[in-house]
């Protein structure tokens, strides 16, 4: 095999599909978020605005966090040296495990380097400790939780989207006897709507099943203290297992699961995902550390988020552009074509300073490609209205349908 030709007849699919996807060299600037600088590939640079950023309540510049991971680095150095097992806790791993616990009520909570690495070691380790074990996978999970159901060698069901009946269908069909796990996501990022948690936690009880959420999207922005939906529904004490990410609200890095004391402490001792890898750095558990517990006390940033999106959502549907909205904080444009996606995104950049990355399959099916807009406390009315006005003119430019306008 001629495999330089392979890879390029590979890469060469992408760019005809309008899927091949650019790293954007951006300098975040510290006390300026959403504000960012451009690093252009002919070496020139530009300020711009990033609207598609995952640091949803611009929690990576808080001096809370900050000081925290400067106080860390200063004290212990760099990296943390190892393992978990082998010399790679810290007292800084063990405060923010126990920050965890807290958050979402359970007895114990275990870090991991990322959400992803959570999902997929736990869901592939589940089977190991529940020998028959059946888990039910809403179909439009994150591909962490697929690829962590895929590994695991057991059986699976995939259920429609939030499709309760088929979920019901799925579950009397098998053995009563054989253990089960329902596995969903609180607030599905592509399109942004909800679970539904309850009647989810009802099928688990009549069933017999442990029930497993990813709250990644919701952690740091829902309930009282940031527990995310779960704790907003009062449901986390229905809830077995609950992943969450310290990358997206706190601003920071890692991954993590919270649940009993025995299961954490089972996914610790049987997961290849958990035992061989090197654990977070010192500084990062400390900052994460003190995001958890500061956005626990600190509603008023996650009711400035809300506010936010709605303001933007709003805006955007007075120019009638075809928005999906379920009511959470993320923002999607339908634009159903991906080369007219990446398109709207250059010119976005490069015309009028504002970073929204195309999300494109697989992220999303084919005919389905958007921008998505994620809103935060940090962006402006400025920053609004310069996105708003961006959006109508290339609309127009593009000459892309809008939705009927209502009186």
């Amino acid at each position: 095999m001629d495999y330089t030709a392979q890879l390029d007849l590979r890469l060469q699919t992408l760019h005809s599909e309008g899927r091949y996807r650019t790293f954007i060299d951006i300098e975040r600037e510290n006390g300026n978020f959403p504000h960012a600088l451009w690093r252009k590939p002919d070496g020139t640079e530009q300020e711009i605005t990033v609207w598609c950023g995952n640091d949803y309540l611009g929690m990576g510049q808080h001096p809370v966090v900050l000081e925290a991971m400067h106080e860390a680095i200063d004290a212990t150095g760099a990296g943390s040296g190892g393992t978990r097992n082998i010399s790679g806790t810290t007292v800084y791993h063990k405060r923010l495990e126990a920050e965890l616990a807290d958050l979402h009520g359970k007895e114990a909570s275990l870090l991991f380097t990322s959400a992803y690495i959570a999902n997929d070691a736990t869901l592939s380790t589940l089977p190991k400790l529940f020998p028959g074990l059946i888990i039910y996978s809403d179909a439009l999970n994150h591909a962490s939780m697929i690829e962590g159901v895929r590994r695991n060698g057991g059986d699976k069901r995939i259920f429609r989207h939030n499709d309760l009946d088929h979920l019901r269908e799925l579950l009397a069909a098998d053995d009563p006897n054989a253990p089960k796990l329902i596995a969903f996501e609180s607030i599905y990022s592509m399109d942004g709507d909800f679970a539904p948690i309850e009647a989810i936690c009802d099928l688990a009880d009549e069933f017999g099943a442990l029930t497993y959420i990813d709250e990644v999207h919701a952690v740091g922005m829902y309930g009282a203290r940031g527990a995310g939906v779960a704790e907003r529904d009062r449901l986390m004490h229905r809830i077995d297992i609950i992943n969450g990410t310290l990358a997206k609200a706190y601003g920071v890095m890692g991954g993590y699961i919270a649940a009993s004391y025995k299961m954490c402490d089972a996914i610790r001792s049987y997961a290849p995902g958990f035992i061989f890898t090197t654990s977070l750095a010192p500084a990062v558990a400390a900052g994460a550390a003190a995001s958890v517990a500061f956005l626990k006390r600190s509603p008023e940033l996650r009711e400035q988020h809300q506010t936010q999106a709605k303001i933007l959502k709003m805006r955007l549907k007075g120019l009638g552009m075809p928005i999906i909205d379920h009511g959470s904080h993320i923002v999607p444009v339908m634009v159903g074509n991906p080369v007219h996606t990446q398109k709207l995104s250059d010119m976005l950049l490069e015309n009028f300073g504002i970073y929204a990355q195309p999300i494109n399959f697989p992220t999303v099916p084919r005919g389905t490609e958007r921008l998505r807009f994620t809103p935060s406390p940090v962006h402006t009315s400025d920053d609004v209205n310069k996105l708003v006005n961006a959006m109508d003119s290339l609309w127009s430019h593009c000459a892309l349908n809008r939705a009927e306008l209502t009186a």
